[in-house]
């Protein structure tokens, strides 16, 4: 077994023990962040995958990480452990991000500094097909994109709920629109 540096595993440490675990529960890990500076220090696992999650799957990854962190170094120094989502603040950067984020409103800026808001719909690897309102009515289209065209991406918060040809358009039904 390998003793944690400073009391702490390393962000490679944590990634080594939880990703197999994670994976094999259909979980990939986007990021680690380890703050030794808080008291008590905090190690953040952040979590994600293609069908989103939900709080029972969040506190089921946080006691599998607990006990596989724990059986390293059990008198390592305490700590804190955070096993979170991205949340919708992330901004959307790979095709993965765009695939999990299917059925969302997002607001996107082209390369060419025009702005779009829509809902997406599917990805292809390389395009994703946005359900945009055209005009005042309730009247939509679908803009196909490729991703190389989008300089940035980030999910908006939607209170209301979707029109229902928006849903239809982007291939979910009212019943999905939260997920």
């Amino acid at each position: 077994m390998t003793e944690w540096s400073a009391g702490l595993p390393s962000h490679k440490q944590v990634i080594e023990l939880l990703d197999g675990e994670f994976a094999r529960a259909g979980y990939e890990i986007e990021d680690v962040m380890i703050d030794a500076g808080t008291r008590p220090p905090r190690i953040k696992v952040v979590v994600d995958a293609d069908d989103g999650l939900d709080l029972d799957s969040l506190a089921q990854l946080s006691r599998s990480a607990s006990q596989l962190l724990d059986r390293v170094d059990a008198k390592a120094a305490p700590y804190v452990l955070e096993v979170t989502s991205p949340g919708v603040d992330r901004p959307l950067t790979a095709e993965k991000h765009f695939r999990r984020a299917h059925g969302r409103k997002v607001e996107l800026t082209l390369a060419d500094g025009s702005q779009l808001t829509g809902r997406l719909g599917g990805t292809d690897g390389d395009a994703v097909r946005l359900v945009v309102r055209e005009g005042r009515k309730a009247d939509f289209s679908v803009r196909e994109l490729p991703l190389e065209s989008i300089a940035k991406a980030v999910v908006q918060v939607d209170f209301s709920p979707p029109n229902p040809r928006e849903l239809e358009l982007v291939g979910r039904s009212g019943k999905e629109a939260g997920a």
